[in-house]
């Protein structure tokens, strides 16, 4: 599948228009609905390969954040053959008490993906839970960079990133 096949594709499936708040609070005319898209088993398919072509050879674990980071760590770590965490939203105050559900190492080297970036704020909390269990987040990759200031936050905190698709080929309102 073409860049352009995939934009068309996830367009179609996950484009909304309407009035929304977005995870930053931030108001939009439009939304792109991760679950509309990752739910679809051709367009999770070839995310999951697209994104493990963004692993190194030294990539040693694919990371994603709860909720809508999980479907493509799993896609990512079938397609790249490398296991996956995920990255809890809040700690939990039960059971093992981990902030990441899987096994992740001190060394680990990680490729982090995010479904759709805005202002980067929960891929960043994700990042710096990584950080601490002794593992390093090589890159950071999103399927969709808003162009919202998302890149700009992720890599002045120090970080690789990289997207698969951005505002301009969804032909999103105000793209530019």
């Amino acid at each position: 599948m073409t860049r352009g096949e995939l934009a068309e594709r996830i367009r179609a499936a996950a484009f909304l228009e309407g009035e929304f708040t977005l995870r930053s609070g931030r108001k939009s005319s439009f939304y792109i609905d991760k679950y509309l898209f990752e739910t679809q088993p051709e367009i999770l398919r070839e995310l999951g390969k697209q994104l493990a072509q963004k692993a190194s050879a030294q990539t040693s674990r694919i990371a994603g954040a709860e909720l809508g980071g999980v479907s493509l760590a799993a896609a990512t770590a079938m397609a790249a053959q490398l296991p996956f965490v995920i990255i809890r939203n809040a700690k939990k105050d039960y059971g093992t008490g981990r902030a990441f559900e899987g096994r992740m190492e001190p060394g680990d080297r990680v490729l982090l993906v995010e479904d759709i970036a805005t202002t980067g704020g929960q891929i960043l909390e994700a990042a710096r839970v990584i950080e601490e269990s002794g593992a390093t987040v090589e890159r950071i990759v999103a399927v969709v960079d808003r162009r919202e200031g998302a890149a700009e936050n992720i890599i002045s905190a120090g970080y690789v990133f990289e997207s698969l698709l951005d505002s301009r080929d969804l032909r999103l309102p105000g793209a530019v």
